[in-house]
């Protein structure tokens, strides 16, 4: 994020307990440790809080405004962030000639993870050592133990962190939270393990939540359709606390989406508020921004006449135009964009559907398609490492700082060391987790696991056969430029003679191997990749709608992504179902509600807080395509996030499509059935 002239930002501090104020219902103010979870809750009901109610502020617009209750007092007002991006002079200019303006002023809804599991934290401290442990689940324990320490005011080797298996994380798993600090304290003042369990209403107040973007945005074009600018503002309400302006950033440098636009000129703010924090999740920045861009295509084609599929077809950036640099500095590396839609279109039949809107009138429904294009922003922490180590009992073991929450790493992982080495898949062991093990690396976010940790791993795995090969010729009494080696096997070229790669490592812990091949045939790779990838899509959504309830259902949705190349299909294709259910979620039916006088939380259970069911989804039609990365040395983009990314636009769309001959124009965010009938009965009055 780059400052406006003279905007400072500001980065609250975050205590795990504050010592004065409090600043959103769920902030922790004591820890109650006892021998059983009920005696705890029954010491924290004798706590008694002196609180002093003070003005609350939830609602970004409320927050910006003059005036408004300041949630530190340390600031002037309650943007933290102010920052600019592009050339607002170039695009002024092109605003100048253009002959349709379109405008679009939204808020986009807060939501929540729900993770199956809870979060729970373990702390234990060695009074030996002098070291402290943790255990919880998290999306990276590398990063989490920096944080630890920091936090603790330790060296990072006096902190070990464990997470095993982890039930959902989404994103809201990766940041260090309070409870975390506080029960190795805890640990160390009792000097006894303290462990801390999350309830499900304590997780709606206080899980770091997500979105919460209003946007006001206008796209410029020619009379023929060509997009000329964009410009607006984008304004994130960060919560009490700014633990994290990733979406907001990104959310801005993509904002243009996969289309050509040759100015842009956006402004970025952060706000703080009386509510829990927001934090990366499922896409962080991408989905918001990606339903802005793709409604205001939309709306620039009903209004003005263009075809929306035509309209779109006509701004995608070509594949002969790649590399391609946006006007705010992102440069795309590869990717067919005009396929990727019209792949979708044609899986989602398209050209059939005016047939299914009309019996769908037959029936007394609506019904409506939408599409939406998508790019995703692939960056995460840039540095991974990878141990591989051949056990002579036929065993591979692999390090790495990776950290799987149900994404299949140990399948996958092992896929590919299986095609590498000729292992079998049940011959690989995957050791994550674990800070005194895998004591490198970034976690799982953004798309990063395999596009970084394919790269360690195949360099890591070149090394062994490197390796192997000095090893084999000693042993074959061979030339070392006369080994090769095939799966599982170090052969003399042009010979029967060969050795399997278990025999080898065997063989190099002998005593009598020479002193610089003598030890475990192991290969390491430690690499920082900073370069972005950028995933791509298309997505259609049908919907129907009853003008009697409001409610929409959603009998189709197709999808194609394109993630480079795809290491196991079926996993890409799961992650893609799960990730639509969270868009399509987030677009119909969750919101986190506070109330804005006081700041209560009034979405705080799975009663109020409505999250996707299977039976209120369709059987998904997804497709993957492989156009290869040309800045990843495997092809390799990520994959995981696209089906979140364009569920937004694809759904509102399609409503906005339903209800489009009573003559509504748009929708908010979740298209609740109260919502939807009220949109119905508006345009019928007028």
């Amino acid at each position: 994020l780059r400052s406006r002239a003279g905007a400072e930002f500001f980065i609250a501090p975050h205590a795990p307990l504050p010592a004065d104020t409090t600043r959103f219902v769920g902030d922790a103010v004591a820890i109650v440790i006892a021998e059983t979870p009920a005696a705890a809750r029954d010491g924290a009901e004798r706590v008694v809080v002196d609180y002093e109610p003070l003005p609350a502020v939830t609602a970004t617009g409320d927050a910006v405004a003059t005036g408004a209750p300041l949630v530190w007092k340390e600031t002037a007002s309650n943007v933290c962030v102010d920052s600019e991006a592009g050339d607002r002079a170039a695009t002024d200019a092109a605003f100048g000639r253009a002959a349709h303006v379109v405008r679009l002023e939204t808020r986009i809804n807060r939501v929540t993870g729900v993770p199956m599991e809870p979060r729970a934290a373990l702390g234990v401290w060695d009074e030996a050592s002098g070291r402290y442990t943790l255990y919880a689940g998290s999306g990276g324990s590398v990063r989490i133990k920096s944080d630890l320490a920091a936090t603790l005011g330790v060296p990072e080797r006096a902190v070990r962190v464990v997470a095993r298996e982890v039930g959902g994380n989404y994103g809201t798993r990766n940041a260090s939270y309070p409870e975390f600090a506080l029960v190795a304290w805890a640990a160390k003042r009792l000097r006894r393990p303290v462990k801390w369990t999350c309830h499900r209403t304590e997780a709606f107040l206080t899980d770091y939540q997500a979105r919460d973007l209003v946007s006001e945005v206008e796209l410029a074009l020619e009379a023929d359709g060509t997009f000329l600018a964009l410009r607006g503002t984008n304004t994130s309400n960060v919560g009490a606390y700014a633990v994290s302006f990733i979406p907001l950033a990104k959310g801005v440098a993509v904002l243009p989406s996969l289309y050509r636009i040759p100015a842009a000129s956006l402004r970025g703010r952060a706000a703080l508020s009386h509510t829990a924090p927001t934090y990366p999740y499922r896409s962080a920045g991408r989905p918001e921004v990606m339903y802005v861009i793709e409604r205001l295509i939309d709306l620039a084609a009903r209004r003005h006449g263009f075809d929306r599929v035509e309209l779109r077809r006509r701004n995608l950036v070509p594949p002969s135009a790649m590399p391609y640099r946006n006007p705010l500095g992102l440069l795309h590396d590869s990717g067919d964009y005009v396929a990727a839609q019209d792949r979708a279109l044609a899986l989602a039949d398209w050209a059939g559907f005016e047939a299914r809107r009309a019996e769908a009138h037959r029936r007394g429904r609506y019904r409506g398609i939408g599409l939406a294009n998508y790019l995703e922003l692939n960056t995460g922490m840039p540095h991974e490492r990878a141990e591989i180590t051949v056990r002579p009992q036929g065993r591979v073991d692999v390090v790495m700082g990776t950290l799987s929450a149900g994404q299949g790493h140990e399948t996958s992982f092992a896929q590919l060391l299986a095609e590498w080495l000729g292992v079998e898949l049940d011959q690989v062991r995957l050791i994550t987790g674990d800070t005194d093990v895998a004591s490198v690396g970034g976690g799982s976010h953004s798309g990063r696991s395999m596009r970084l940790g394919a790269v360690v791993l195949a360099k890591a795995s070149d090394a062994i056969v490197d390796r192997g090969k000095r090893i084999a010729a000693w042993l074959l009494e061979a030339a070392e430029a006369d080994i090769e080696f095939a799966p599982r096997r170090f052969r003399v070229t042009g010979t029967d003679r060969s050795l399997d790669l278990f025999a080898v490592a065997a063989a190099a812990l002998r005593d009598d191997v020479p002193e610089g091949l003598r030890g475990p045939l192991a290969g390491v790779s430690d690499e920082t990749v900073s370069v972005p990838s950028f995933p791509y899509g298309c997505a259609v959504c049908e919907v129907e709608v009853d003008p009697e309830t409001g409610v929409v259902e959603v009998p189709r949705y197709t999808s194609v992504d394109d993630c480079g190349r795809a290491v196991n299909p079926m996993i890409l294709h799961g992650q893609t179902h799960g990730g639509i259910a969270a868009g399509v979620g987030q677009a119909l039916w969750e919101q986190c509600v506070y109330d804005p006088a006081t700041g209560q939380p009034q979405s705080a259970t799975l009663m109020d807080y409505v999250v996707p069911r299977a039976d209120r989804l369709p059987s998904f039609t997804t497709e993957i395509s492989e156009v290869p990365s040309t800045s990843n040395p495997l092809g390799l983009r990520g994959g995981g996030e696209g089906g979140t990314t364009p569920a937004l636009g694809a759904v509102v769309n399609a409503i906005v499509d339903a209800l489009a001959e009573l003559g509504v124009e748009h929708i908010e965010m979740p298209a609740t059935p109260e919502r939807v009938w009220r949109a119905i009965r508006a345009a019928q009055a007028r």
